[in-house]
């Protein structure tokens, strides 16, 4: 494995966000998407009173990552799940609130490299995307036996794909003769399907629709849609949390559910607002924060990367 695929994106500004609510001994921090390890690695490392709890529904990440781990001890506790879950797994381990929370939403680098996967469209690979490879089923199945109108939807929703409709009738017209499998064909294919003019914009044309695959594998914004307003709910007051994401469809739910929480709920016209209409968290960025040059010349997965950070100032109303 090389070293060069575990920096981790804006691994110093998620720590400097996170610090403040970290320092007490007992701190419990939680890395939602453990991947590889290296936010976490420097978590424990950073923050040397704070117990981490870190999330992967990948098998084979919490595999190396408890290697990765193991010289913390039991300060490190490694969990086999979803991160919609982290209410559940908290209360499993008998922890009533975190006081700091990670996403990094980014496919992890590990599952772009290992070329059997299929996240990739820059290699030939079985068209598989499966985050959690027990479960689920297949970006293949997905292509093979979607209805033509559910592809398009997708393509459109995930991807942000403006080529959908011509995509899609090329892909139904293929798979009929034979069905998918791998991906360098759906590459091809994509190739083939565009005008010219949308082959010269931005990189690879297969992109958008390997993102929307992806998503819809890993049912991705609907378990994001879940799990943010979940981790805003298990932080403590005090407590802060940190989402890296890394295309608009992310960014823009981050962002919705961080204003409803740092805005008032009290009816308009209140000389006074109550104590239960007051914001329940305050914005630690404005706007998203995006990486330094530096970083992308480092690392060029970290470029359409997205920062935005929140902290919990009061309960919630009962």
């Amino acid at each position: 494995m090389s070293q060069s695929r575990h920096v981790p994106v804006m691994l110093q500004r998620c720590l400097d966000m996170l610090a403040p609510a970290l320092t007490e001994p007992g701190a419990v921090v939680v890395d939602c998407t453990l991947g590889l390890g290296g936010h976490s690695e420097a978590l424990l490392t950073r923050f040397p009173e704070a117990r981490l709890v870190a999330l992967d529904r990948d098998k084979e990440a919490l595999r190396l990552s408890g290697e990765r781990l193991a010289p913390f001890g039991d300060r490190a506790t490694l969990v086999h799940a979803v991160y919609d879950e982290l209410p559940e797994v908290l209360d499993r381990l008998g922890i009533p609130r975190a006081q700091g929370v990670l996403f990094d939403l980014g496919v992890s680098s590990m599952q772009l490299d290992e070329a059997d996967r299929g996240f990739a469209y820059a290699q030939d690979a079985p068209l598989d995307m499966r985050m959690d490879q027990t479960t689920g089923i297949s970006a293949a199945e997905v292509l093979n036996t979607y209805p033509p109108g559910e592809l398009v939807r997708i393509l459109r929703a995930y991807g942000e794909e403006k080529q959908a409709k011509r995509i899609v009738s090329a892909v139904v017209r293929e798979r009929e003769k034979e069905p998918f499998s791998n991906s360098a064909r759906l590459v091809e294919l994509i190739r083939e399907s565009l005008p010219q003019a949308a082959k010269r914009t931005g990189g690879n044309p297969a992109k958008r629709t390997f993102q929307a695959l992806r998503i819809e594998v890993n049912g991705e914004l609907s378990v994001l849609e879940r799990a943010i307003p979940a981790a805003v709910k298990a932080l403590a007051v005090g407590g802060r949390i940190a989402v890296l994401s890394y295309h608009s469809l992310e960014d823009r739910l981050v962002k919705q559910v961080f204003a409803a929480g740092a805005a008032t709920t009290a009816p308009p016209g209140l000389p006074v607002v109550p104590e239960r209409y007051q914001p329940r968290l305050k914005l630690l960025t404005r706007g998203a924060e995006l990486p330094t040059e530096e970083e992308v010349a480092e690392n060029r997965r970290a470029a359409p990367a997205r920062l935005r950070g929140a902290q919990r100032i009061r309960e919630d109303a009962e």
